[in-house]
């Protein structure tokens, strides 16, 4: 399990007010449609801050899976993409923090207050590094958002450790510091 979202899980009573298997209970007494639904419903009617309303609905609706399960499930047949994986964490970790680490089913959020960036294997060659970093112009390698649509605004396609350079770091650190 990811360090950070462990601390958060740990944290969670204390920030909340409920440990993570108390939100699930809670949360399995509704149904929401949309994820965003859920993240509403705890920030106005319980006043869980973004991150762990976030963290906990991601995770009630995964409950049978483990980060680290995720992450294994979103890299089977694609070890090969794993050292670009850690690559871009590392990165991630060194920024701040108040980074989170959420993986879901098909993806790997970065949140700061905000989402800022999303890491998907996109094929067995490939990852797709999802970044949030409104009014910036597209250029070579920063693409437009792509597949992720509206959950990011731009794409760096990576295909090897050695692309998460200095470039893919600045762009990283930008998305990060607009994420407050």
């Amino acid at each position: 399990m990811e360090k950070a979202l462990q601390t958060m899980i740990d944290n969670m009573p204390e920030k909340t007010g409920k440990s993570l298997n108390e939100w699930k209970v809670v949360l399995k007494t509704k149904s929401f449609t949309k994820h965003s639904e859920g993240v509403n419903f705890l920030k106005k009617e319980h006043g869980v801050t973004h991150g762990f309303a976030n963290t906990i609905v991601t995770l009630s609706k995964e409950e049978n899976n483990s980060p680290a399960d995720l992450v294994h499930q979103q890299f089977k047949g694609k070890e090969n993409l794993i050292p670009i994986y850690e690559a871009l964490l590392n990165v991630v970790k060194s920024l701040g923090g108040d980074v989170t680490i959420t993986p879901k089913k098909t993806t790997v959020s970065i949140i700061r207050k905000k989402q800022f960036a999303l890491i998907k294997p996109a094929t067995k060659t490939r990852i797709d590094l999802g970044l949030k970093i409104k009014d910036k112009p597209t250029a070579n390698r920063l693409e437009s958002s792509g597949p992720f649509g509206s959950m990011c605004t731009h794409r760096v396609q990576i295909t090897g450790a050695n692309q998460v350079n200095d470039e893919l770091i600045a762009w990283l650190k930008e998305a990060y510091e607009k994420a407050e």
